[in-house]
């Protein structure tokens, strides 16, 4: 059946609602007009259904008596006729979209060009003054390097009235655009992202400069009012943010509001304190109609709103930032963003501090993030996206970010929120939180109220793997939950939610076939996350209730499980929900977060890892000489992730430390699963785990705490601990209290510790987790280090030594004097081999 459209006439139609007819020409050169009411008839039904049956087609001429002249097949070939027309008009609009992105796309690689140029040429200018500078002298080099180094000193604004506040707000605007649009920063292009039509945009890091800072920029399918109220809304996008509180605003000129913002944002593991900021953020127009919003930290560490409540955390500065946001031709918005901040990485142990001195970290958390949330809304309001289960794309967005925070609040712990150590001396491997004044009680449904709950108890703990891809590793734990989880305590947590209290805490015996099922509510555009619904299947034990449905529902988000995406961090954080899932229900998030650890460029140390270090005690304290693990192989780059773990477990009163004690042993199990598994995908084969040190509680830390107070007893001839704690778990306890700070090390050409009780721990200023970076040599200067290498073979032959008092330092750079020093051979249950030495420095003190 073919048909040839008079195109000009349907044109014709499409354009002027009065023309009264159209035609078609048959295969017999039949024409069929219709006439306007025909049309209006036919459009109708178009608009019900655009592919009728053969007999809906019958039945509509029939129904009409207008289209009783018209024969069902001209019927069928002008409904097809009109998809036609509607295809070509999607095409249409969608190639008009797609010509409108490429457009602003190459505006703002041309942009870009432009700053490329600029900034090649104040190289260019650079390098010719100092070639210059060089020939002439070094004498005229040193005064002309003083008037290229010396900077004028930022100047000092009274932050106390509006005037004031609106001098720093200018100065605040200038140094954000030529951060945004000029060369005040040294850019380049993020690795792993490379600008495209289908990309999020255009990023960038700084190369050199003070702090760590990300840029991006991109074309969003948003007016530029309506991104400035999102993205000033932080908390909704930026997943580290606890709390955003304006304290002050007042308007300033061109009709923009300068705030003073106080800001809380989230440690992303247990081993470093949090984040908070005090700044102030200017938002105004510019003269060619784009919108801009400014910040920057005010000066004083103690500054804000309440100093008291700032305690628990550390305050970061933040440098120039902001969002520039520019009306697009044809609609939508050109955005430029500028991520600049200082996140003082001094106070956290040294392992970490890649986390808080990378900018690539700075721009995935923050700068991608940013414009990916503002891509998900615009998709979201064109209807572009669609969701599973009948569920809203708001309802999934606010799941997620109940999910996300909940997951933050049990890894930070903090006071203000109601949480609270639990029977903890440091000596535990697994930390044990408790909040009492966190409750499932929703007040918005009422039927779903578990009120008469004591509150919720988080058991958590962190440590260093190596060699163990984050994706892969996630991948697994959400893929083979029976690997690691328990199927009992699920069932335990699912019971907290569930509307009827006898279900609680009382489960009835359940056994799980091992099969779970993954339902997919839904994903963000570039799949990076993912929110799903997972059904584990049990089946009751017995004959009560044996049709009963013993299932355990799980609301779940995951992301970072693209080996190939670029991701701050992958995650799988999921929480027990009432299979009818209410999108008020009350949530208790547990999960894991992996962190890779990238080492900073030219740090040769953080980059290479010796690949002989395990979690096996004797073997990292093995001093025997066997294969030389001391080379070190450029070939074998090895990679190190931070590993955070937090569950969290409801409880009554009543039974407060039986869940503590359940919850301990639980985490203890999944943390050996883990590593189990870790063992299995790392590609090298070895051990993923870095940490030589023993855990704290372990049978290990038992072990090395008893062969330190028998090697003392036996060198010395006097006893390290008091006579009462002299086996048993009091032991270790005893020594890891001890007022004396005592460190062990291993006996290598570059001994490194391995243990410290809490003492050594405070004088190092460090933890655990990052004892294996710390080598004996930092302790001292040159003049220290050499008036320890004679006591050392003084150690070797009497078996322990006496250092006189004198000045060490430690990890944070700080002066520390002591008393007089011991130092001894630790020597293991046999008495003839030697693991490590041990040193104890008393009546030690900062300087």
């Amino acid at each position: 059946m073919a048909m040839v459209v008079q195109h000009q006439q349907h044109k014709d139609l499409s354009s002027n609602n009065n023309n009264s007819i159209t035609k078609h020409q048959l295969d017999n050169g039949k024409y069929v007009r219709y006439t306007t009411e025909q049309v209006e008839a036919l459009e109708r039904v178009y608009a019900e259904c655009p592919k009728p049956s053969s007999l809906r087609r019958q039945q509509l001429i029939r129904e009409c008596p207008i289209l009783s002249n018209i024969e069902p097949k001209q019927i069928k070939v002008w409904f097809q006729n009109r998809r036609c027309r509607e295809k070509q008009k999607k095409e249409s609009c969608q190639l008009q979209t797609v010509n409108k992105k490429l457009s602003a796309m190459n505006k703002l690689l041309m942009e870009e060009n432009d700053r490329l140029q600029k900034q090649v040429s104040q190289l260019v200018s650079e390098n010719g003054y100092m070639r210059q500078q060089l020939l002439t002298g070094p004498g005229a080099t040193d005064a002309s390097c003083d008037s290229v180094i010396t900077t004028p000193q930022h100047s000092l604004r009274d932050s106390n009235n509006p005037a004031g506040l609106l001098s720093i707000a200018e100065e605040t605007l200038a140094e954000f655009l030529s951060k945004a649009t000029g060369t005040a920063v040294d850019w380049v292009q993020m690795p792993g992202m490379k600008p495209g039509p289908d990309s999020v945009g255009i990023f960038a890091i700084s190369q050199s400069c003070s702090g760590v800072a990300a840029r991006a920029c991109g074309l969003i399918s948003l007016e530029p009012t309506k991104i400035v109220e999102i993205l000033k809304d932080r908390p909704t996008w930026f997943r580290d943010c606890r709390n955003l509180e304006v304290f002050t605003m007042f308007p300033a000129g061109n009709g923009g509001t300068i705030e003073l913002v106080y800001t809380q944002t989230f440690a992303p593991t247990t081993l470093a304190p949090a984040r908070d900021f005090w700044t102030l953020r200017y938002t105004t127009s510019l003269e060619n109609g784009s919108l801009v919003v400014c910040e920057r930290s005010l000066s004083g560490s103690g500054a804000g709103p309440n100093p008291a409540a700032a305690t628990q955390f550390v305050r970061g500065e933040m440098l120039p930032s902001g969002y520039l946001i520019r009306p697009c031709d044809g609609g939508g918005s050109i955005i430029h963003i500028v991520d600049h901040l200082n996140l003082q990485a001094w106070s956290v142990p040294e392992v970490l501090r890649p986390l808080y001195e990378s900018s690539k970290v700075v721009a995935q958390k923050m700068t991608i993030a940013a414009l990916r949330y503002l891509r998900q809304i615009a998709q979201e309001s064109s209807g572009e996206v669609v969701y599973g289960l009948g569920r809203q794309p708001a309802v999934l967005r606010t799941l997620s970010q109940r999910l996300s925070r909940g997951f933050n609040d049990a890894v930070n712990g903090f006071s203000d929120d109601g949480w609270s150590l639990m029977n903890c001396d440091g000596v535990e491997d697994v930390i044990i939180a408790v909040n009492s004044t966190k409750n499932l009680n929703n007040s918005m449904n009422p039927s779903n109220s578990l009120s008469y709950l004591g509150g919720v108890l988080c058991a958590k703990a962190s440590m260093l793997f190596q060699n163990v891809p984050p994706a892969v590793l996630v991948r697994f734990l959400r893929e083979h939950r029976s690997e690691w989880a328990d199927f009992n305590v699920d069932a335990y947590s699912a019971a907290s939610v569930k509307a009827n209290p006898y279900t609680y805490p009382g489960m009835r015996p359940t056994r799980f076939t091992g099969s779970q099922i993954i339902m997919p509510l839904g994903q963000t555009i570039e799949h990076e996350e993912m929110l799903e619904v997972v059904r584990l299947e049990g089946h009751a034990v017995g004959q009560e209730d044996p049709f009963m449905s013993r299932d355990i529902h799980l609301l779940q988000l995951c992301n970072g499980i693209d080996e190939n995406a670029v991701g701050a961090c992958s995650e799988l954080v999921f929480a027990p929900i009432d299979e009818m899932f209410p999108d008020n229900a009350p949530l208790v998030p547990s999960g894991f977060r992996i962190i890779p650890l990238d080492p900073k460029s030219g740090d040769v140390k953080n980059a290479m890892v010796t690949t002989h270090r395990t979690l096996d005690l004797t073997s990292s304290l093995d001093v025997t000489p066997t294969t030389n693990h001391g080379s070190t192989d450029m070939s074998c780059q090895t990679t190190r992730s931070v590993l955070t773990i937090a569950f969290q477990f409801p409880f009554e009163n009543n039974l407060a430390d039986s869940v503590a004690t359940m919850a301990r042993q639980y985490v203890r199990s999944v943390i050996n699963s883990v590593q189990r598994v870790a063992m299995a995908i790392s590609p090298s084969g070895l051990s993923p785990c870095v940490g030589p040190k023993p855990s704290p509680g372990s049978p290990e830390a038992l072990t090395l705490a008893q062969w330190i107070c028998q090697s003392y007893m036996y060198h010395v001839g006097a006893d390290l601990l008091s006579s009462a704690s002299i086996v048993g778990d009091s032991l270790l306890k005893d020594l890891w209290q001890h007022q004396d700070a005592i460190l062990c090390c291993s006996l290598k050409s570059s001994p490194v510790f391995i243990f410290a009780n809490q003492a050594g721990l405070d004088m190092l200023e460090t933890t655990l987790v990052s004892l294996q970076d710390i080598t004996l040599d930092k302790m001292f200067d040159d003049s220290g280090r050499k008036a320890l290498v004679p006591e050392f073979a003084k150690i070797m032959q009497q078996g322990y030594t006496h250092l006189p008092g004198g000045i060490c330092m430690s990890t944070m750079g700080r002066h520390i004097s002591y008393e007089h020093a011991i130092a001894w051979k630790v020597l293991a249950a046999d008495e003839s081999t030697v693991h490590c030495l041990a040193f104890s420095f008393i009546n030690w003190s900062f300087v």
